[in-house]
């Protein structure tokens, strides 16, 4: 089988009639070339079927127009942020290279590394757990963002407010009534989950309605750990009337257990979510939830990279990008019997304030 031999650079210089030094700043996007002139030359690369060598690019200093993204790409979250991060590099006319870890908390190979010390001008980390994981990615000497962390560290990151839409989500339900509320955690490795639980305990504090552990049940935002986190809400001799899931995922799966007890939503039990992926507003019942603003976290992710990249300041350590409660089908009003049920219930409760 005879392997494929491809242009020089210097092979489209003289094609194109000019000298090397014109070609290479033509294929490099370079000032010092005429816009005729560049897109006469690259319509000649093109059609001679040169590839530009990345790598012989990077070790001469020059940047390749090329970000990489490292992430679990397995939950509509990451993906439907990597997807607003294309858009925003094409627009910016840069190309995004993505590395799919099969877990989070898991270190990219040095295989890995070496090619993105090779190829990629930048990094963009997705909810990385630990602080070796976001070590070993910076060993790779490259500008680095994260969305979201789990560690305190110095890499610029993008996020989304956790707290007050935690806060937005207990509030709607005490406005509705609800007085027994449950919690169905994330993992509390991240940020996120954190500020999601503290928003949880801090509201009901500030409601004056008892905190009641059993009714704050440890999940890891998959729909396994809401469904398990659901049924054992479900066994408790006084249920609650309403859920706050820590992610969209973890709610359905919160769902499907009170189904399968004969329950319904929102008739017996209200629920509520976190980040408002597309299946939200899709599948039966529509999912009340708080919306993360994913499309503006993708775009102030990449902007921030490339702004790093250009050798420029981060305009701040830490971008905090607003949420917003959407409320649908899952949550309604706790009214009649129930409703005086729960009040008797909290009047009766011991306050831990």
């Amino acid at each position: 089988m005879m392997k494929r031999q491809y242009p020089t650079l210097a092979e489209v210089a003289k094609v194109a009639g000019v000298s090397l030094m014109t070609a290479s700043r033509a294929i490099n996007n370079r000032p010092g070339v005429s816009p005729e002139k560049r897109e006469d030359i690259l319509r000649i690369a093109d059609e001679m079927g040169y590839v530009v060598n990345r790598a012989a690019q990077k070790l001469s200093g020059a940047r390749t127009r090329i970000i990489a993204v490292v992430a679990e790409l397995h939950t509509p979250f990451t993906s439907d942020l990597v997807l607003g991060m294309g858009a925003v590099a094409r627009a910016a006319d840069y190309e995004m290279l993505v590395y799919s870890l099969p877990v989070c908390d898991r270190r990219p190979p040095g295989s890995i590394l070496d090619l993105l010390r090779q190829i990629a001008d930048g990094v963009i980390v997705i909810l990385p757990y630990e602080s070796d994981y976001l070590e070993s990615v910076v060993s790779a000497h490259i500008p680095v963002v994260t969305i979201e962390q789990g560690i305190e560290s110095a890499f610029p990151s993008v996020t989304a407010d956790n707290y007050q839409g935690g806060r937005s989500a207990l509030q709607h339900l005490i406005e509705l009534g609800h007085r027994r509320i449950a919690f169905i955690s994330g993992n509390d490795r991240l940020t996120s989950a954190r500020d999601r639980r503290r928003a949880y305990r801090d509201v009901l504090a500030q409601a004056r309605l008892p905190y009641d552990p059993d009714l704050e049940v440890t999940g890891d935002f998959s729909r396994k750990s809401g469904f398990e986190a659901a049924n054992k809400l479900l066994a408790l001799p006084d249920r609650p009337t309403a859920i706050f899931a820590a992610n969209d995922i973890s709610a359905y799966g919160a769902i499907a257990a009170i189904r399968e007890a004969g329950l319904s939503v929102p008739g017996d039990i209200s629920v509520v979510g976190f980040d408002d992926i597309p299946i939200a507003s899709q599948l039966h019942p529509q999912l009340t939830t708080v919306r993360q603003p994913l499309q503006q976290m993708a775009r102030a992710s990449v902007n921030l990279l490339l702004a790093l990249v250009a050798g420029l300041d981060a305009p701040s350590e830490q971008i905090v990008l607003p949420t917003q409660l959407i409320v649908r089908e899952s949550t309604v009003a706790l009214r009649g019997r129930r409703r005086a049920d729960a009040a008797t219930r909290t009047a009766a409760a011991p306050s831990l304030r």
